[in-house]
């Protein structure tokens, strides 16, 4: 088991399928862990955090807002004095059109959900983390990222975006003690996802705990050399 004692990890989006199974296992790491999440449910999820000193959860956060992000992350830094890890679990996906039926605002959502959360983040904690000389940075996107499909132009184009920015962060800082990196899911295998497919083989999809086992992976100091990277996590799909 990888040991990240008293590392301070930034969980977002972690009331989510993944980002819960990324929480309980930097939890299993001896992590202190901040959490956020656009809603007040995580004391409800995460009683034994929300009880211990040593975890800090706060609701309310929109992570398309960069004052809402700039205030979970300042307050991060009041408690624990650094960041280490920001561990970034959100996304979505919107069913697609041809690209000339994609409306403004489906594009723009896509864009908003899944690339311009990344960049808020990211730019909210890489001054620290240039600071103390440290950090490491795992965003999730896709298997669409990788090419573009007909009726997802939208959608794909929102998780390439994601890549290419850790790819820029990773050029930006590889000799400042930070990584970028990303992972690539396939299909996760989530109760949504089931409900949503239920004639699709679930067997083939990917748990969310093997996702969250990358992240670990990924923050810690086995990866130390590892920067710019796009880990797929397909399953058997």
């Amino acid at each position: 088991m990888i040991e990240l004692p008293n590392r301070v990890v930034l969980v977002t989006g972690a009331t989510g399928a993944l980002g819960g199974a990324v929480v309980r296992s930097f939890q299993a790491t001896g992590s202190r862990l901040a959490l956020a999440d656009r809603g007040q449910r995580l004391p409800d999820l995460f009683p034994e955090l929300a009880a211990s000193d040593r975890h800090m959860l706060e609701g309310g956060v929109d992570a398309t807002d960069p004052a809402s992000v700039q205030r979970w992350v300042d307050a991060a830094i009041a408690r624990f004095g650094r960041i280490d890890v920001l561990a970034n679990t959100i996304g979505g996906y919107r069913a697609g059109t041809p690209t000339h039926e994609t409306s403004l605002e489906s594009w723009n959502f896509m864009l908003n959900l899944n690339a311009t959360t990344a960049f808020i983040l990211s730019r909210a904690v890489l001054p620290a983390m240039l600071q103390q000389g440290s950090g490491r940075i795992i965003h999730t996107t896709a298997r669409a990222a990788l090419a573009g499909t007909a009726n997802h132009s939208a959608y794909n184009a929102s998780k390439a975006v994601v890549i290419r920015l850790v790819e820029s962060i990773a050029a930006e800082t590889k000799q400042q003690g930070i990584t970028a990196n990303c992972v690539l899911p396939g299909t996760i295998d989530t109760p949504q996802n089931r409900a949503a497919m239920p004639g699709a083989d679930w067997a083939k999809w990917v748990p969310p705990a093997a996702i969250a086992d990358a992240f670990v992976f990924l923050a810690s100091d086995a990866a130390a050399h590892i920067t710019g990277a796009a880990l797929p996590i397909y399953g058997r799909s």
